[in-house]
């Protein structure tokens, strides 16, 4: 089977990269600016474009064709329309990563199927992606575009702790606050239910999607069965790290009207909300699909990963500064109305 990804090293995507690599039934080729390349098995061809670039990219794939096709980097409808235009007669499977955070917010049920309306008020990033899942739907019922629409949730890998409430540095500066004996802001009274998601799972399901003539037109949400609260991932976290958790719950709407950080897609339109997620339609199509990645064990493997990287540690004072500010403001209220 021959292969293309835009992208192909980033959170999600770079485990499947790994497991396709590794198997001689797949001829991958990543279309990207080459910022990972080292860190690609040599069974990999790159194309070094950057697929904004619409009249290069086509020039360098015009006598290229594939039978999987898969953006992992489109976010807004002017993305996949140029795609569109690159592959609609260049692949016989073309796999949009859209996004579980287009699902109907407020929720009328906690339990996600694919068949849960796609609507999202508090966070353009999941109304854009649903733009674009319109289109390529459209493409289909009217032109035969094959495509196969993706919706993960919280995924995460080695680089990165999966978090509720981080700075626009990443997560790691809420590790730093751990390991300081600081408290942490918990959105909410930590009680809502998420899932989380290793990407060597989500690669199993995106694998078993590729070729599949049941995948043609459908859409499709990747994600573990495990259900934990926000309290249980951010003590996992602390047990992980070896440490005592000290948290400070602030309530999600008043997380999302802080003018520093933009909370309010991120929470009110995803994370302050109880999910469970019935992967029963994925499974139909991918017989034996399972995650087995348990989240106290791929977190321990993620702690591991950052505290011997130091690349991966970078800090962010402004947000710990913006951290102990609401903590101090958040607990004098309290004791004020004790």
């Amino acid at each position: 089977m021959k292969i293309l990804f835009i992208g192909g090293t980033g959170t999600i995507s770079m485990a499947i990269t790994g497991q396709l690599s590794s198997d001689s039934n797949y001829e991958l080729f990543l279309l990207n600016r080459g910022n990972r390349t080292s860190e690609l098995s040599e069974n990999v061809h790159t194309i070094t474009a950057d697929i904004s670039d619409e009249s290069d990219c086509n020039e360098k794939l015009k006598d290229l064709t594939f039978d999987v096709v898969c953006d992992f980097i489109a976010f807004k409808l002017e993305q996949v329309e140029r795609d569109y235009r690159l592959f609609k007669d260049k692949t016989k499977q073309y796999m949009y990563i859209s996004s579980a955070s287009a699902y109907q917010k407020p929720l009328a049920s906690h339990i996600i199927t694919e068949s849960t309306p796609l609507a999202n008020p508090y966070w353009q990033y999941s109304r854009d992606k649903i733009a674009c899942e319109e289109f390529l739907m459209k493409m289909y019922r009217e032109n035969g575009f094959p495509i196969t629409i993706i919706r993960p949730s919280h995924t995460y890998d080695e680089r990165k702790v999966p978090l509720g409430v981080h700075g626009n540095k990443g997560s790691y500066q809420v590790i730093r606050r751990m390991l300081e004996g600081k408290p942490v802001i918990i959105h909410g009274d930590g009680t809502s239910l998420w899932t989380m998601t290793h990407n060597t799972d989500f690669a199993k399901g995106f694998i078993g999607l590729m070729g599949n003539i049941h995948a043609i037109g459908e859409a499709f949400q990747i994600t573990s069965d495990e259900s934990l609260t926000w309290n249980q991932i951010y003590q996992s976290i602390a047990d992980a790290l070896g440490v005592e958790l000290h948290a400070c719950h602030v309530p999600s709407y008043l997380l999302a009207a802080a003018k520093q950080y933009d909370f309010k897609g991120s929470l009110l339109g995803d994370k302050a909300h109880s999910v469970i997620f019935d992967n029963t339609k994925l499974k139909r199509a991918v017989p034996g699909f399972t995650a087995t990645t348990r989240f106290d064990q791929g977190i321990r493997q993620t702690i591991a990963y950052i505290l011997s990287h130091k690349e991966c540690q970078v800090l962010d004072p402004e947000f710990d500064d913006w951290c102990d500010k609401v903590i101090n403001t958040f607990e004098q209220t309290k004791l004020f109305l004790s």
